[in-house]
């Protein structure tokens, strides 16, 4: 079966704000991706989501919630934490010269066919959530 015709599908995975989070949410979806048959999506979906939770991590002190959706031939990473303000954009080759920080969306936007982010309110819900999209293609 192609993959673009894989059912629609969407997991999420709560975790605490804790660094080793990270870790678990790249094995968590190359786990996912591998049950799916969309193992060679893994590699850079695991990328993708080890820095949009460790930004959740690192810059915010609620937990956090990875969420991982598939529909239509696009993979979908995003990562929800209970910080409002909007992420820093991504910069460009300055942020890679000047050490470890500011890395994090820069990747995001170079390696994803997509990404945004958005404001969540209401139904008790506050924070933003960041998200990526994989073409398959």
């Amino acid at each position: 079966m192609p993959e673009t015709e894989i059912e629609p599908w969407e997991y999420s995975l709560s975790i605490p704000n804790d660094p080793r989070a990270v870790t678990v949410c790249r094995r968590t979806l190359r786990l996912i991706l591998t049950l799916h048959g969309l193992i060679r999506l893994a590699d850079t979906a695991e990328l993708l989501a080890a820095e949009l939770v460790a930004n959740a991590v690192l810059h915010t002190k609620g937990p956090a919630t990875l969420r991982v959706r598939w529909s239509t031939g696009v993979l979908q990473v995003g990562a929800w934490d209970a910080d409002p303000e909007p992420p820093e954009p991504p910069g460009g080759a300055e942020c890679l010269a000047d050490g470890e920080g500011g890395r994090g969306l820069h990747l995001v936007r170079a390696c994803s066919d997509a990404w945004g982010w958005h404001p969540l309110s209401g139904f008790g819900s506050r924070g933003k959530y960041v998200w990526c999209d994989l073409a398959a293609v």
